[in-house]
């Protein structure tokens, strides 16, 4: 473990870090004015989220969650009175014995197969301090066992004594966000801590500013022991969470109504798709802007503990009261573009981690592959050497069509599972998560070309001349 990162208040010139190696991106508050804003309100806004979508809601303020324009009119017209009523209802949504309790076993179930499951160790890239980071690459056996051990400790699994009803996600789900909350916010202010004092590696520093800090991070691979606090949120809790919840939800709905709302259904059933093909993947996220550039702080941490359970599950969550009405024929349509883009999606990144495995040697869509030969500097920051590399950027394939094409196919697959909560029938509320996510890729399509920019100079301008288009050919 490194000694300490004190003191070491990183420069605003991002190019001077980069030559000292300290692996500093601009980013963070100052970077986008919205996200900014909405880390402001984030903390609140999830817990109106989680009534918004719960049964004191329906019952309360039958029909107000799929009238949100009727619900801002009438606002309008009293802004003292809205503002106190949202006030009083967001504090109302407090922590709860059952959801801590689901929560923390939930944690206690992921930490014991992050520890106990054998895989193949596999390696990040290196950093501008030379520090690599190693994985065991156990992903698709954590998904398959948090699988089968959610489903044998509920009520449809074989226990003559069930532990607790399959939708328990949706029923602990209010007292559950809001201990997460609190949860995640202590623990950033650790995260601040540690990655100034105890850092676990080189690839840490103040910016000078405490708030930053404590948003963006100052450490960039965090551990206690063996265990990477990083990849264990991003994807131990929260993409596990999220792959567990729409399935949760949809037996809830079916217990509820006594009906299968196939909207709801076959939505959980893509997602869970979508999430087995991420932790098929998973290797390849951890070698993503979100892990190799984003530092352990507020944005990511909190975003990974609160933001994904509160956002990333609403169109399913919000169906649980409110049913989609969608027939099987129409939502067998919708259900059939969005395992499309989850296909497409791993296709493309799946074509890029085999060239790069391959170092080049391969065919791509039947022909050599068109690349770019990039080199780079690592710096050791105890003696100041510095190290030549070498990376390959291929233009050929998905990759030639755009610089970040597979965000195309994600984005068809959130769409359509937003479509399938059926906003014709129950608002607009319900495509919130696909119009956050349609921002944040175009922003995080920007940040990586900034991070391409400055890792590679003059050969990442020669490939943006191969590949122009960031997203979407002739658009953006």
């Amino acid at each position: 473990m490194a000694t300490a990162c004190a003191g070491s208040v990183e420069s605003k010139n991002t190019k001077e870090k980069y030559d000292e190696g300290t692996n500093y991106v601009e980013a963070g508050i100052e970077a986008n004015a919205f996200f900014f804003g909405l880390i402001i309100v984030a903390p609140f806004l999830s817990l109106l989220l989680g009534y918004l979508t719960s049964p004191e809601m329906a019952a309360d303020h039958p029909g107000v969650a799929t009238a949100p324009f009727e619900m801002a009119k009438a606002c309008a017209s009293d802004l003292p009175g809205c503002g106190k009523a949202l006030l009083t209802t967001g504090l109302s949504v407090t922590p709860t014995a059952d959801g801590i309790q689901f929560i923390l076993a939930f944690v206690l179930v992921a930490l014991i197969l992050d520890q106990i499951l054998p895989g193949k160790i596999e390696t990040g890239p290196e950093t501008h301090t030379g520090h690599v980071p190693k994985y065991v690459d156990n992903a698709i056996l954590h998904c398959i066992f948090s699988t089968a051990i959610f489903w044998a400790g509920s009520n449809l699994g074989p226990l003559t004594e069930p532990i607790y009803d399959f939708g328990i996600i949706y029923d602990t789900f209010k007292g559950a966000i809001a201990f997460l909350n609190i949860f995640g916010m202590v623990f950033c202010g650790f995260l601040t801590w540690k990655g100034l004092n105890h850092p676990s590696t080189e690839d840490c520093g103040s910016s000078g500013s405490l708030i930053k800090d404590y948003l963006w991070g100052t450490e960039l691979y965090p551990r206690i022991g063996s265990l990477d606090l990083k990849r264990f949120i991003n994807c131990r809790f929260s993409m596990t969470f999220w792959q567990l919840a729409g399935l949760s939800f949809a037996y809830r709905s079916y217990t509820l109504h006594g009906v299968i709302d196939w909207g709801l259904t076959l939505s959980a059933v893509s997602q869970y798709v979508y999430l087995f093909k991420f932790f098929l993947w998973e290797m390849g996220y951890m070698r993503s802007i979100d892990i190799i550039v984003d530092r352990a702080g507020f944005e990511i941490q909190w975003g990974c503990l609160v933001w994904v359970p509160a956002v990333y599950t609403l169109h399913t969550r919000f169906l649980v009261q409110n049913p989609s009405g969608l027939s099987l024929p129409v939502a067998s349509v919708i259900f059939v573009i969005s395992i499309a883009g989850v296909l497409f999606n791993y296709l493309a990144d799946r074509e890029r981690d085999v060239f790069r495995a391959k170092q080049g040697k391969c065919l791509v869509w039947g022909k050599p592959p068109k690349y770019i030969t990039a080199e780079y500097e690592i710096v050791d920051r105890k003696t100041g050497k510095k190290t030549t590399k070498k990376s390959l950027l291929l233009a050929s394939g998905f990759w030639g069509v755009a610089r970040h094409f597979q965000y195309l196919f994600e984005l068809t697959a959130a769409w359509s599972w937003c479509l399938l909560a059926n906003p014709l029938k129950n608002g607009v509320l319900p495509l919130f998560y696909c119009v956050f996510l349609t921002y944040l890729l175009i922003d995080r399509a920007e940040r990586d070309s900034k991070k391409c920019h400055l890792k590679y100079g003059s050969y990442y301008e020669e490939y943006c001349r191969l590949v122009p288009w960031k997203i979407l050919p002739g658009i953006h």
